[in-house]
């Protein structure tokens, strides 16, 4: 009888393996979602395999489906006369699959920038990259989380909105290779999460607009969604140059943040 018992429970494990493993591969061999989602954010522009051009790092399996943590850089080839001007993260199955896009001074031919995403499903996560001739080049990711537009936020809300719109700038340089990184205090709700006491869903709420300058240069100009995790996070390639930086940030409620900083590494 207890053999017969063990049998039963293995062969159930074992199905219910595999249906589990299943419903992943299928998720992941499925671009219904993108075929749509394709057409409505490009429309009938043709987009090209980003390989040799464009690079997209995003863990397998999400730790913290609220917090994914998200890398790409774009590197034109040498010789190539064009410059690098916005790349677009898509997030396929989120509620609002246009996590944000990012645009980048004139010029530039090499650009990398890392972030913190929310991801609700199971999910292909993509860059698109649009160089300066409006060619569009993409690479994407299959990434393994869920409810992460609906997880619970990290800080106590009265925290947060004491310390709304407070920023902190960061240079980094080593091994030739300069990067500047900018923290935003901000909830950025997404609409989807639900007040612990009242029961009531949170309004969205979140960081629309974020604007890096250097002088009167633009570095980088961000146009972000609710798929940007709570407190919203920018580590991204900056050259070495003199000039103080100002950081212009406004949200979705059209509340202005300003910070400005020293440009220089260490500040």
């Amino acid at each position: 009888m207890r053999t017969r018992f063990r049998q039963v429970v293995a062969g159930a494990m074992l199905v219910a393996g595999l249906a589990v493993a299943g419903a992943a591969r299928s998720a992941a061999e499925d671009q219904t979602t993108w075929a749509g989602l394709k057409t409505d954010v490009f429309g009938n522009r043709a987009i090209e395999d980003g390989k040799g051009i464009l690079t997209l790092s995003t863990p397998v399996r999400a730790e913290d489906a609220a917090t994914v943590p998200v890398d790409f850089s774009v590197a034109l080839p040498e010789g190539d006369g064009r410059s690098v001007k916005a790349v677009t993260l898509i997030i396929d199955e989120n509620p609002s699959p246009v996590a944000a896009t990012f645009r980048f001074g004139d010029g530039q031919r090499e650009v990398g920038l890392s972030t913190r995403i929310r991801v609700n499903s199971y999910s292909y996560v993509r860059a698109i990259a649009e160089t300066s001739d409006g060619r569009l080049y993409m690479t994407a990711n299959f990434v393994k989380a869920s409810g992460g537009c609906s997880a619970p936020a990290g800080k106590d809300p009265q925290e947060a909105l004491q310390n709304l719109g407070k920023m902190k700038f960061r240079r980094f340089a080593a091994a030739g290779q300069s990067e500047a990184q900018i923290q935003i205090r901000h909830p950025n709700n997404s609409g989807l999460q639900m007040d612990q006491v009242s029961r009531l869903y949170i309004p969205a709420w979140f960081v629309r607009n974020v604007t890096v300058r250097q002088g009167d240069k633009t570095l980088l100009a961000m146009e972000g969604g609710i798929s940007i995790s709570e407190d919203p996070t920018f580590r991204f390639k900056m050259a070495e140059q003199p000039g103080d930086v100002t950081v212009d940030v406004v949200d979705t409620e059209n509340k202005v943040f300003t910070g400005r900083f020293e440009g220089k590494s260490g500040s």
